[in-house]
C-alpha cells in the first residue's frame, strides 16, 4: 500500500487570484508527475509582507472562491490537497486556517493553536488561536493524514496529539520567517517530529521573502525523500505502508512511552 505525495512551494502575494492561479499550475505540475497529496504552504492564498489589515481585508469564508477554485482544480486534477488561507474569524481578526480538499469538496480543516508571538513577530494581532480540539484526519489510500501550521511544529505535542488520533501521515504547511538559524531550526524539526513519532512528514513552505523554503518529505525514521531549495517548485516521494510498519516494529516508541498529551483548553 502506498501514498504518493508532493510538495508545492511558491511565494504568495498579495493577489489573490494570481496565487490561485500560480497553485493550479503547481498542483498540474504535481499531477503530471504522479502525485495524489499536494501540501501548499500557509497563507498560499493571500500573504503580505507584514501582519496587518490587509490579511483581515482580504479574508474568504471556506465556500469563498479561492478556495472553490481550488477544490475544482484538484478534482479535475484527481488530487487531494491541504492548503492554507486566512479565513474570517467574526471578531475582527482572522484564523490562520488549513483545508484539506478531496474530490471536490472540503474533506477536513485545521485552525491554527500556536500563534506565532516570537522572533519579534506579533501573529496574533490579527489572528485568533483556535482552542485544541479532536484532530479532523484525512484519509487517503489507507493513510491517515493530519494538519498542522508552521509554529506548531515547535511544540512537539501538537504532532503527538495528532498522532494519537490515528495519524500516520503529518501534513505541515508553513511561512517559515526566515532569519538567524531558521533554516536549521526547521530542517532539524521537521526530522524530529517524524522521527519521534514514527510518522511520515510532508511540509510545504513559502519560499521568500516570506518563507524559507527547504521544503521536504521526511519518512518515519526522519530520512528525507524529497527535497526543494529556495526556489518555486514541486518535489514528489512515494510514503510505503511497509516501511511505516517496519520503522514502528523497530522502533516501537509510541507504544513504549509512559506519558500522554492532554490538551489545555
Amino acid at each position: 500500500m502506498s501514498l504518493t505525495a508532493a510538495i508545492a512551494q511558491f511565494a504568495p502575494g498579495e493577489d489573490k487570484a494570481a496565487n490561485v492561479d500560480t497553485m493550479i499550475g503547481l498542483l498540474t505540475r504535481a499531477a503530471e508527475l504522479g502525485a495524489q497529496l499536494v501540501v501548499l504552504p500557509e497563507f498560499a492564498v493571500f500573504t503580505a509582507p507584514a501582519m496587518d489589515d490587509r490579511f483581515v481585508d482580504s479574508a474568504e469564508p471556506l465556500d469563498g472562491p479561492s478556495v472553490t477554485r481550488l477544490a475544482r482544480a484538484s478534482a479535475e486534477l484527481g488530487l487531494s490537497v491541504v492548503v492554507g488561507l486566512n479565513e474570517p474569524a467574526g471578531d475582527g481578526r482572522i484564523h490562520n486556517t488549513l483545508v484539506a480538499l478531496q474530490d471536490g469538496a472540503i474533506a477536513a480543516v485545521y485552525r491554527k493553536v500556536h500563534l506565532y508571538d516570537a522572533f519579534g513577530y506579533k501573529e496574533s494581532d490579527r489572528v485568533l488561536a483556535a482552542d485544541p480540539s479532536t484532530p479532523q484526519l484525512l484519509e487517503l489510500n489507507g493513510f491517515r493524514i493530519g494538519m498542522q501550521t508552521c509554529y506548531d511544529l515547535r511544540f512537539p505535542e501538537t504532532t503527538r496529539w495528532l498522532v494519537d488520533a490515528g495519524a500516520d501521515v503529518i501534513a505541515l504547511p508553513a511561512e517559515w520567517v526566515p532569519g538567524p538559524l531558521k533554516e536549521y531550526h526547521w530542517n532539524t524539526l521537521l526530522r524530529a517530529r517524524a522521527i519521534e513519532n514514527t510518522v511520515y512528514v510532508v511540509a510545504a513552505d513559502q519560499i521568500a521573502p516570506g518563507g524559507s523554503g527547504n521544503s521536504a518529505i521526511l519518512d518515519p525514521m526522519g530520512i528525507p525523500l524529497a527535497a526543494l531549495g529556495e526556489a518555486e517548485g514541486v518535489g514528489v516521494a512515494v510514503l510505503e505502508r511497509d516501511r511505516l510498519d517496519t520503522v514502528r516494529t523497530i522502533n516501537p516508541a509510541l507504544t513504549l512511552r509512559r506519558y500522554r498529551v492532554e490538551p489545555d483548553h
